[in-house]
């Protein structure tokens, strides 16, 4: 019977000490190890992409303060200093990539999360492709990504309590997938852009009539290559709401990518977790 109990309590304790990552709508993930939490790409305010959205729809807030943030690009969509500033604790560190490149009409896209970020003090660090960076439990390493309006975009390895996970950010299928794939497959979960959006923005002329962002078929390919148990999709709301002008999606993202992904493919709704050691 003693040994009994040493092996359930040695279960519970691995159960306890296992990464789990939670879905916050949109791109956004809380991942929690350790007792601690960190975000990528959180967001509180969808107003610059969906019309009509109203605060508290199809988002989910971190369930605590969180000791770090990840940025995969400077989009609206995928960086809210207002929103980080909420839920960091002081000093928290806040990981982006660098600056757009040319003048204010190249940076459209990326100026008013700039200007947000000044504006709120947050501790910004802008690292390069490749870099790894200790955050108490958590190792985070920024590796390539490719964005579909081209400006600068980097995608995340996280890797606590011996699980590893990878976050696409809303980037486009590209080279680099192999390359990750030989430094840090295989991974437990790959959370991957599944909506194969088709951007029609006014200072991108002529437009491209190709995906900004991988569609389902593309993600379950980088899931193959990374050698993800889950391919779990992101950057998508199965309620389709209404967006801005010239964003044209996938309609059907999660079905599409049970097709394409197969077992692997496995969808979370917003607020929900995921257990990697299950």
């Amino acid at each position: 019977m003693e040994n009994v109990r040493t092996l359930n309590s040695a279960a519970t304790e691995t159960k306890e000490c296992a990464m789990r990552v939670r879905r916050l709508g949109w791109a956004g993930l809380e991942i929690e190890a350790g007792g601690r939490r960190l975000v990528i790409d959180y967001v509180r305010d969808l107003s610059p992409l969906f019309t009509g959205w109203k605060p508290g729809e199809w988002l989910a807030a971190p369930s605590g303060e969180v000791a770090a943030a990840l940025v995969t690009h400077l989009h609206r969509d995928h960086t809210d200093a207002t929103a980080l500033a909420d839920v960091l604790t002081p000093g928290a560190p806040v990981l982006r990539p660098a600056p757009g490149h040319g003048d204010d009409t190249d940076n459209v896209t990326t100026l008013p999360a700039e200007s947000e970020l000044a504006r709120h003090r947050l501790a910004v660090q802008v690292v390069d492709a490749w870099s790894t960076h200790d955050i108490g439990p958590f190792r985070v390493t920024a590796v390539p990504a490719v964005d579909g309006l081209g400006d600068p975009q980097l995608n995340w390895v996280v890797e606590a309590d011996g699980q590893r996970i990878f976050h696409g950010g809303d980037t486009m299928f590209h080279g680099y997938w192999w390359l990750i794939a030989r430094r840090f497959s295989p991974f437990d979960a790959a959370f991957l852009p599944a909506n194969g959006a088709v951007v029609d923005a006014p200072h991108l002329r002529p437009p491209s009539p190709l995906p900004a962002a991988l569609d389902p078929r593309q993600a379950a390919a980088a899931a193959e290559i990374l050698d993800a148990r889950y391919a779990v999709p992101i950057h998508y709301e199965p309620e389709q709401p209404d967006k801005i002008a010239g964003y044209a999606e996938v309609p059907d993202p999660e079905n599409e990518l049970r097709a394409h992904a197969g077992r692997r493919a496995h969808v979370l709704a917003v607020g929900e977790w995921l257990d990697l050691a299950t």
